[in-house]
């Protein structure tokens, strides 16, 4: 059985409840909830707001991600990808968008901006321990960036 997400348009003249875009699409296409356009200039970023708050969940995370076609054509990405929204969290969802492409992007009203997808979260004990020894050994130990790819 699907888990429920609850949804509350917060500003209904202008929001969208997600939706998936095909039957095997792993991620809910969140829309710009905008009363009129707005330019994204070449290499600045904006938080666009979706007009939806949301009740995750227990034991879920949203995970905000770029849409690959904004990325591919435009350059337009999520700045902070994945951006975490926290099942307790419940304000008005917003992306922060950056423009990495050559020429400034207008963003319409309605546009599919990002996408959430809803993963299960487990949360962890804490321990802290005296040594490296305690941690245990691995085949790559302390390598760190690039460690494991081409030399």
């Amino acid at each position: 059985m699907a888990a429920l997400l609850k949804v509350w348009l917060v500003r209904p003249e202008l929001a969208a409840l997600p939706t998936y875009a095909s039957a095997g699409a792993a991620g809910l296409d969140l829309r710009a909830a905008l009363s009129e356009s707005m330019l994204l200039r070449r290499g600045k970023q904006a938080r666009v707001p979706t007009g939806i708050a949301l009740s995750l969940p227990s034991g879920h995370e949203g995970q905000v991600r770029p849409r690959s076609g904004l990325a591919a054509r435009h350059g337009v990405t999520v700045l902070n990808a994945p951006g975490t929204i926290d099942e307790d969290y419940r304000g008005e969802i917003e992306v922060l968008l950056i423009n990495h492409g050559s020429s400034d992007y207008r963003i319409e009203p309605g546009e599919r901006i990002a996408q959430l997808v809803v993963c299960p979260v487990e949360r962890v004990l804490v321990q802290a321990v005296d040594t490296e020894e305690e941690l245990g050994s691995t085949t790559r130990g302390i390598g760190g960036f690039g460690s494991t790819g081409r030399h």
